[in-house]
């Protein structure tokens, strides 16, 4: 069944996601411009070309580090998971963003700034392993 020219399209099931992560990206507009791109099945936050956080099912998770990461679990925060045909899986680098930062822009706009920092972090490359020497080998 086909719709009808100028009918509004039905709602799909990422729409409500789109929508807080527009809604998101406006509340933290004083960081810079944030740009919401599609990211698997939700959206993500992207500053600078980096992204920082994303919304999947509604929810904000934010980007972590070694540094940040013990802040989220002391408030009860938990970290992105995904269930498979296996087993659940869970993604350490990005938690739930805090209740309280949902309610205020300002408490949102310290945890994203932070959320900013581990990303733009983890995009530094690590520094090289040293190389192992081979054994000379012998002339044939």
């Amino acid at each position: 069944m086909s719709r009808a020219k100028g009918a509004a399209a039905a709602p799909t099931k990422s729409e409500p996601s789109r929508e807080r992560a527009l809604e998101l990206a406006e509340s933290l507009h004083a960081m810079g411009p944030i740009e919401v791109k599609r990211f698997f099945g939700g959206f993500g936050l992207v500053m600078q070309g980096v992204q920082f956080a994303f919304v999947m099912k509604s929810t904000l998770y934010l980007r972590v580090d070694d540094t940040t990461r013990p802040e989220f679990e002391r408030i009860g925060a938990t970290p992105f998971t995904y269930a498979t045909r296996v087993s659940n899986v869970k993604v350490a680098s990005y938690y739930q963003a805090p209740v309280d930062a949902m309610d205020d822009p300002h408490v949102l706009r310290e945890w994203a700034v932070k959320a900013y920092a581990s990303a733009v972090g983890a995009q530094r490359p690590k520094p090289a392993a040293p190389r192992k020497k081979r054994p000379a080998q012998a002339p044939t």
